[in-house]
């Protein structure tokens, strides 16, 4: 049935297993792509968008290294907003609500599309080992097909456990089954496992809601878009989201369910994300508030079909319908699906390497929820790197990884392997130290010469890039070397009640001023004329303008990026014994020995090294 031993395999198809075979598929291996249902590739297992703070800047690193999120999110995004405009560029973060029928039927095509990529629907059971290294797969009907790699991207599917109320059976989504037999040959071979949750509200339909009661939401009046390709275009019609609140009335109505809930009666014991709470959990941790936001979220363009952004919950079908039915706007609901919560087993990601191939086992990956995070764009970001990853240790190649400076994608599985994780991880821009480096506006700059060396940017995704930074750069300098008299630059100044000029000055300073945008300084004639002889696109002109305003932090940023990095060249030898450092602490020694970093970089990161036991290590190998 299987003759050919293939490069690659890629077990799951929700966002981290599609962008991994897309990956390594386009890197030239031959990939097979095993799914429990072709159906539901790319499946939207929860909400209905993509992006958001952090993880829409991750969309857009996605896009720049030649994945296909960014694309999908704008062939199925019904709106557009660009988050945290208000605050400085670092923050600002791209999010798209999505048609969630036609996000999965874009993947699909997409895929089906790649060259190298084979599609098969079965469940795998196992992994096919020789020695500690992986060889193939088995399925639950007993067929064996042969690999030189495999990914690993189970999701939730791994002996996932459905809650809803009293009442629990297994599955790894909403009428899926779960899948068995991966981990506990994983045990077996040595990993450890634990156990995480993650839930999702109901589902209502949209004609029983009474959106005059409540706030509309709308996208932004100019929407921008996710990929840097030209071949996808903003939205010229958007729909809009609505905000309404719970109240005392709806949180008196979710208590009478608490002693049925799995939250509270110990059915669940395994962790949930902190950031992403239940609204039982939100009641009961936040008893001060007598009200929560709910948002009431469009699950695509024709479908009257809703998502309750908010009301994630476990309680019994009969108390979330009481409840939700005391929710202004929804005096009239009608359910489609009730919310569930659902526990399923994750592998500590500290038993990786930065390439998320497993230390343990040779050739083998983890990307996604098996790493114990939590979102789309975590899980595709992950899933991108293993199929590069996978693909390059299939032509014998350098391994590649992202610095935390270089990528919220470096950040995200630095994060993962020298910390670890016991409780869904989720992507934040605090997390990130080199923020203002990290961009969603500067992602292909950061990445796409990267992509293009891999093989998975175009030459004509390069030139694009360049022509971007060249243009930019030439217009950051156009302010630089150009000055604005008083008697055109005060009229601007006086209007934004800044400090006036009294010669002439360099646009540069001007344009500097914290109160000062683009709009102002195009009201100067030469500004506007050399845009429109330059003919710069909106791309072009933002690049400039933070380059201008933030040039200052954007440096000082660097510079201390330069300064840390010099220490992930210094290299830690393989096995190293750290056993022999008396002088380091003992949970210092036990944590290098378990993680094994590769670089003292690395090593400082380590929850329980201290400063004073890196300087130990140092001395110890002669630096």
């Amino acid at each position: 049935m299987f003759n050919d031993i293939y490069d690659v395999i890629v077990v799951g198809a929700g966002h981290a297993g599609s962008e991994a075979a897309a990956a390594a598929a386009n890197m030239g291996s031959k990939t097979l792509l095993i799914t429990m249902n072709l159906q539901n590739i790319a499946q939207m297992s929860c909400n209905p968008a993509m992006g958001g703070i952090a993880k829409g800047q991750i969309v857009r690193e996605i896009d720049a290294m030649g994945g296909y999120s960014g694309i999908v999110s704008d062939t199925s995004a019904i709106q557009f907003k660009m988050l945290n405009k208000s605050k400085g560029p670092a923050m600002w973060s791209p999010r798209v609500q999505s048609d969630r029928m036609r996000f999965a039927e874009d993947w699909r095509l997409m895929l089906e599309k790649t060259p190298n990529l084979d599609f098969y629907q079965e469940m795998v059971s196992g992994l096919l080992m020789n020695k500690n290294k992986v060889i193939g797969v088995k399925t639950s009907l007993g067929v064996e097909i042969q690999s030189k790699t495999v990914v690993l991207t189970n999701g939730t599917f791994l002996n996932g456990l459905i809650h809803i109320g009293d009442k629990n059976f297994g599955g790894g989504r909403a009428g899926e089954r779960a899948a068995t037999g991966i981990t506990e040959q994983l045990v077996n071979l040595g990993f450890d496992s634990g156990r995480m949750k993650t839930g999702t509200p109901p589902r209502v339909d949209g004609r029983s809601l009474d959106y005059s009661k409540m706030i509309e939401q709308p996208g932004d009046k100019n929407p921008e878009k996710f990929s840097y390709l030209d071949i996808t275009k903003p939205l010229e019609h958007q729909r809009s989201c609505h905000m309404t609140y719970t109240s005392p009335e709806v949180h008196d109505l979710l208590r009478e369910g608490f002693d049925r809930s799995p939250m509270f009666n110990g059915r669940i014991k395994s962790l949930g994300p902190r950031y992403c709470p239940s609204i039982e959990d939100k009641i009961n941790r936040f008893a001060d508030k007598n009200r929560h936001q709910l948002f009431i979220e469009p699950e695509g363009w024709k479908t009257c079909e809703v998502y309750v952004n908010g009301f994630s919950t476990s309680l019994p079908e009969d108390v979330q319908f009481k409840a939700l039915k005391s929710v202004v706007g929804f005096e009239n609901v009608k359910f489609f699906r009730p919310g569930y919560a659902i526990e399923y087993d994750y592998f500590p990601p500290t038993q990786l390497r930065h390439t998320l191939e497993t230390k343990l086992v040779d050739g083998l990956y983890f990307a996604g929820q098996i790493n114990g995070t939590t979102g789309y764009e975590e899980a595709a970001s992950q899933g991108l790197m293993a199929g590069i990853n996978a693909s390059l240790k299939v032509q014998e190649k350098e391994a590649f990884t992202l610095k935390r400076d270089e990528a919220y994608i470096g950040v995200l599985i630095d994060d993962l392997i020298t910390k670890g994780t016991e409780e869904p991880y989720r992507m934040f821009t605090s997390r990130a130290e080199y923020r203002t480096l990290l961009r969603q506006d500067n992602a292909d700059l950061r990445l796409t010469p990267k992509a293009y060396d891999l093989g998975l940017a175009s030459e004509k995704r390069l030139r694009r890039m360049e022509e971007k930074h060249n243009a930019a750069e030439k217009f950051v300098n156009f302010f630089a070397d150009t000055s604005v008299k008083p008697e055109e630059a005060n009229p601007v100044l006086e209007s934004k009640g800044s400090a006036l000029v009294k010669q002439s000055d360099k646009m540069f300073k001007i344009f500097s001023r914290p109160n000062i945008t683009i709009d102002d300084v195009r009201k100067f004639g030469a500004v506007e004329q050399y845009i429109q002889e330059n003919n710069l696109d909106n791309e072009v002109i933002e690049q400039a303008e933070i380059q201008v305003k933030y040039s200052g932090y954007i440096s000082k940023e660097k510079n201390n990026a330069d300064k840390l990095s010099r220490l992930e060249y210094v290299k830690i030898p393989a096995n190293f014994d750290y056993s022999q450092i008396k002088s380091m602490s003992y949970e210092a020694r036990e944590k290098l020995k378990k993680i094994q970093p590769t670089t003292v970089s690395q090593a400082s990161r380590i929850s329980g090294v201290s400063p004073n036991d890196i300087s130990v290590l140092l001395v110890y190998m002669g630096r």
